[in-house]
């Protein structure tokens, strides 16, 4: 089986050691993307902001892979805050469409950051695999 490790510039995982995303035969298992900047650093705004951010950063993930957040197919999002929630599903109403993804929304003690109050990651087709 082709398994390729899939890069973003800027890619401000490469210091872990881990892939921005793995495209493994159909699918593509993109790494949690938070809210955080070119130069890696989170965006100010609140949450509404880190969650625009980090979308966007899935999204350049995904299209680094050839795939697209139309064809996601599961998503877990962690959240440091399930108050919230609301602002979870307007996201998720803004960049996914029917029929909706799979998804686990968890709320989790805290992320990478101290500052980090989102993350995403999700499974999703490759764009030359049939549907």
């Amino acid at each position: 089986m082709n398994i390729q490790g899939i890069k973003t510039q800027p890619d401000p995982y490469e210091p872990y050691l881990l892939s921005q995303a793995i495209k493994s035969g159909p699918f593509v298992f993109v790494s949690g993307q938070a809210g955080y900047d070119d130069d890696g650093n989170i965006v100010q705004g609140g949450f509404s902001a880190q969650g625009e951010q980090a979308f966007h950063n899935l999204n350049r993930a995904l299209t680094a892979a050839g795939s697209s957040l139309e064809k996601v197919v599961k998503v877990t999002i962690f959240v440091t805050d399930m108050e919230q929630f609301s602002h979870v599903v307007d996201l998720r109403r803004k960049y996914f469409s029917a029929p909706y993804p799979a998804d686990s929304i968890v709320e989790i003690k805290a992320l990478y950051t101290p500052e980090a109050m989102i993350e995403i990651e999700a499974i999703a087709i490759a764009s030359d695999s049939a549907d």
